[in-house]
C-alpha cells in the first residue's frame, strides 16, 4: 500500500485539507447560508466569498462524561474546609456558579454561531452542486471520443515519416564533434611538431618525421571513420492523443427591457441570468452565449449591453423569438448543436402577439431546443403569455415555466430549472 502526503503550502496559513474535510461535513448547513446569501447580495457581488454562520448546536461533538447519579471514587484536592472522612453533598444536577448577569435561558443554551469564511471558489462550488444542463448529450458522435493529436516533443523511435532531418542533423554534427574533437586536438599537436622538425632541418626519411606523420595518417583515418548520421542520431517528432469535447452547446439569453419591466424587476431579471451566467461559464468550457434583449423590437447584443445598458418602450415578444430562430438557422446546426434557451419576462405583451408567441415555439424552436426555461417575473395576476406559454409546456416536456415574486425566489427557481437529472 502507499501513502502519499500532500506538503504543498496552503495560502495565508490555512490548512486546505481540514477546510475541505469541514466543508464535506458541514455541507448542509454552508450550502443553507450561501443559498441564503445569494438573495441578499446586489447584483454585482454575486460571485464574491462569503462569511457564513452555522450554529454551534449542528457543529458539536460527542461528548462522553459521567452523569449526575451513581456511585464513584474521585479525588478531590485538599482545601481548609474539609478534614479526612467528611461527607460531602452532591452537586445539584447541571448546577453551576455562573456569574452572569441577567436572568438564565429556559434551556440553558447561550453558546455564538461558528462563523467560517468561504473563499470564492468554494462559494461557487457551493451554490452550484448539483446543477447541470439536462438533455446534453453527444451529437452526431454519440457514444464516442474525439481525438486531435498534439506535438509531444520528441523521441529516439517512430515511423520514419516523422523524422526530423534539422533535429537529427544537428544531434548527428554534436556527436561527431565530441567524438572527434580528442583526434582532432593530438592531430594539431602532432602538425606543430611536424612543422617544426622540418624547419630545423630534419629530412623526410627521418625516424621521427616518419612516425609523426603515420600517426597524423591514423587519426585522420579514425576521424573520416566516423559516421555522418547514426542511428541514435535520429529523433522523431512525438504526438500524443488528446481527448476534445464532442458536445457542442449554446444558450441563448432573452430578456424583456420594455417599459412596464420597472427597475426592481430588471433587476431580479438581470440576477437571474447573472446566475445563470456564472454557472455557465464555470462548469462548461464549450459552450456559446447569445444575448437577445427586446421591447418592440429584438436585438443580439454583448455581455455588457445586456446586464448593463437601459431601455425602454413597448412589448413584442414575438420579435425576440424570431430573432432567435435566425440567429440558430445561421449558426448553428442543431444535429451538431446542443440548444438551450432561458427567457425571462414579466408577462406584459400584446394580446394579439401572445398567440404568434406560442406558434413559433411549437413550430420553430422547439423542435430545435433541448431545453427551454421561461421566467415570469410578476407580482400581479398572470398574463396571455403565461397561458400561451402553458400550451407550449402540454406540447413539450423540455419547455419548463417557473414565476418568481421577489428576490428570495431567485436561486430556488434557479436550481428547480437546471437541477441534475438522476442517473
Amino acid at each position: 500500500m502507499s501513502h502519499f502526503i500532500d506538503r504543498r503550502l496552503n495560502g495565508r496559513n490555512k490548512s486546505a485539507v481540514n477546510r475541505q474535510r469541514f466543508i464535506r461535513r458541514y455541507k448542509s448547513q454552508l450550502k443553507r447560508s450561501v443559498a441564503e446569501a445569494v438573495n441578499k447580495r446586489s447584483i454585482t457581488d454575486v460571485d464574491s466569498g462569503e462569511r457564513v454562520g452555522i450554529p454551534a448546536r449542528d457543529i458539536s461533538e460527542p461528548l462522553l462524561h459521567h452523569g449526575s447519579g451513581g456511585t464513584r471514587d474521585q479525588v478531590y484536592p485538599g482545601n481548609r474546609e474539609f478534614e479526612t472522612g467528611d461527607r460531602i453533598r452532591r452537586p445539584p444536577a447541571g448546577g453551576g456558579q455562573g456569574g452572569g448577569q441577567g436572568k438564565a435561558s429556559k434551556d440553558g443554551r447561550g453558546e455564538d454561531d461558528f462563523v467560517f469564511e468561504l473563499s470564492r471558489e468554494e462559494f461557487m462550488d457551493l451554490l452550484f452542486e448539483d446543477l447541470a444542463l439536462p438533455n446534453l448529450v453527444r451529437n452526431q458522435l454519440m457514444g464516442t471520443t474525439e481525438f486531435k493529436s498534439v506535438r509531444a516533443g520528441y523521441a529516439t523511435d517512430g515511423s520514419p515519416s516523422n523524422i526530423d532531418v534539422v533535429r537529427s542533423l544537428k544531434g548527428a554534427i554534436a556527436r561527431r564533434t565530441a567524438l572527434g574533437a580528442p583526434s582532432r586536438a593530438r592531430i594539431r599537436e602532432l602538425e606543430e611538431e611536424l612543422a617544426a622538425l622540418l624547419a630545423g632541418g630534419a629530412g623526410e626519411r627521418d625516424a621521427r618525421v616518419v612516425a609523426l606523420r603515420e600517426e597524423i595518417d591514423a587519426l585522420k583515418t579514425r576521424v573520416a571513420a566516423l559516421p555522418f548520421i547514426d542511428s541514435f542520431d535520429l529523433r522523431y517528432q512525438s504526438f500524443t492523443k488528446q481527448p476534445e469535447p464532442t458536445s457542442k452547446a449554446v444558450m441563448l439569453c432573452i430578456m424583456d427591457v420594455s417599459g412596464s419591466m420597472d427597475q426592481v424587476r430588471k433587476n431580479l431579471a438581470k440576477r437571474f441570468f447573472i446566475l445563470l451566467y456564472l454557472f455557465l461559464q464555470r462548469n462548461y468550457d464549450q459552450i456559446d452565449l447569445v444575448f437577445i434583449r427586446h421591447h418592440t423590437i429584438a436585438q443580439e447584443v454583448d455581455e455588457q449591453d445586456f446586464f448593463y445598458s437601459r431601455e425602454t418602450g413597448g412589448t413584442v415578444v414575438s420579435s425576440a423569438l424570431n430573432l432567435a430562430h435566425e440567429i440558430l438557422r445561421e449558426r448553428y446546426d442543431p444535429s451538431v448543436w446542443n440548444i438551450y434557451a432561458a427567457q425571462a419576462s414579466d408577462g406584459d405583451n400584446w394580446d394579439s402577439d401572445s398567440n404568434i408567441c406560442r406558434d413559433i415555439l411549437v413550430d420553430k424552436l422547439m423542435p430545435l431546443m433541448r431545453y427551454f426555461a421561461y421566467v415570469e417575473i410578476t407580482p400581479r395576476q398572470h398574463q396571455s403569455l403565461w397561458y400561451a406559454y402553458q400550451e407550449v409546456m402540454a406540447l413539450h416536456p423540455h419547455f419548463a415555466m417557473q414565476e418568481i415574486d421577489g428576490a428570495d425566489d431567485i436561486f430556488p427557481v434557479f436550481r428547480e430549472l437546471f437541477r441534475r437529472e438522476p442517473a
